[in-house]
Formats: structure tokens, sequence, C-alpha cells
């Protein structure tokens, strides 16, 4: 039970971190802080977290993405440039949560860990792509605010049921991945409908001009 609880934080970890990695470590560290949760001996390697200064990084870093992820095209490139910054930060909370392995285990934990965290950064950005290609702005603040309901409810199953969370975030990679493959074949077709219908518009102001 215990290893299945270390594996659920683990994978918790890295999926959530994929979606939101700054609202993870705020939401953690906050906890740790305040004694909202209580620390077996087991755990104690996440009281770092507590530590003022990752709060206030974390926390800093959380309100710029909370503005950025509301407005189109902005949330998207922030996504690029949290391409690399995402599955790192989630591989580092994984093995926090795993404590000391052997090595050659650290390494398969990792590569483990960051592959959850880019399935799930993968469709979060791949989503926020195909809603930027749709007319309809106010589904950025729709989504930003589902996704962040998602790392609360994640973390908060976490602290109650890890064991029972690492199937459920087992399953989410697996849906995040098989979604993932659909997604960017449906965001290549939108991005080519897109520039067709701005070469077609291109053409139309360039005959209209001509004809002037």
């Amino acid at each position: 039970m215990e290893l299945l609880t270390q594996l659920g934080l683990a994978l918790g970890f890295a999926t959530l971190s994929g979606v939101n990695l700054y609202l993870t470590v705020l939401v953690t560290g906050m906890a740790v802080r305040f004694g909202w949760v209580d620390l077996a001996a087991t755990h104690e390697q996440f009281a770092v977290l507590g530590d003022p200064w990752i709060l206030g990084v974390s926390g800093a870093l959380f309100a710029v993405e909370f503005l950025a992820d509301k407005i189109p095209w902005v949330d998207s490139t922030w996504d690029v440039l949290h391409t690399i910054v995402r599955p790192i930060g989630g591989i580092m909370l994984a093995l926090t949560a795993l404590g000391d392995l052997d090595p050659a285990m650290s390494v398969v934990a990792g590569l483990l860990s960051g592959g959850a965290s880019l399935a799930t950064h993968s469709l979060k950005a791949g989503g926020r792509l195909l809603i930027n290609l749709s007319p309809e702005p106010v589904s950025n603040a729709i989504a930003s605010v589902a996704e962040d309901g998602l790392v609360l409810g994640g973390l908060g199953l976490m602290a109650f049921a890890p064991a029972v969370g690492f199937f459920v975030f087992l399953i989410i990679c697996v849906i995040a991945v098989i979604i993932t493959t659909k997604l960017w074949g449906k965001i290549g077709g939108g991005v080519s409908a897109l520039k067709n219908r701005l070469s077609r518009t291109e053409k139309i102001e360039k005959k209209t001009l001509g004809e002037a």
C-alpha cells in the first residue's frame, strides 16, 4: 500500500505539472507551510516546498500564468515556452515523492514522469491552440478555470487517497495520449484552413486595389 501511495503521489505530481506546474507547487507548498496536510516520515522531503522563497516565486509565476492563460494566442505562446519547463518540474516533483532510489531506477522514473507531464502538457497546449482557431475568445477563460480546477481536484485526491489517485492519473495519462494524437491532426487541418482563408482574403484585397 505504501508503494502505491508513493506511486500515486509521483504520478500525480507529474500529471498535474503538465497542466499547471506553478499552481501545483504553490498549493502543495502552502499545504506544507500552513499544516493543511500532515507529512508522514516517508514524505518529509516535501517540507522544502513550504520555503517562503519557493512560495513567493511559484505564487508570482502562477499570477503571470493566470493572466496569460486567459488571453487568446498569449496562452499558446506561454505553452510553447513551457514545453520543457513543465516536464522538468514534473520530473523533479515525482522524484521527490519517490525518495531515494537506485540510480538506474531514478532514470527510469524520470523518463516515465517526464512522459506523463509531457502528455498532459501536449493535451493542454493542443486544446488551447484549437480554441484559438475558433471565433470564441471566452473559451480561453473557461478552459483556464477548468484546468485550475482539475489541478486542485487532483491535489485533493493525492492528499486523501494517493493510492486511488495512481490509477486515476494513469487513466488520465493514457486518455491524454490518445486524445492528443487526434487533436493535433485536427489542429493541422485548422491551420491549413486558416492559411487558405488568409490567402483568399489577400487575393481579394489585391484584386480590389488593382481595380481601384
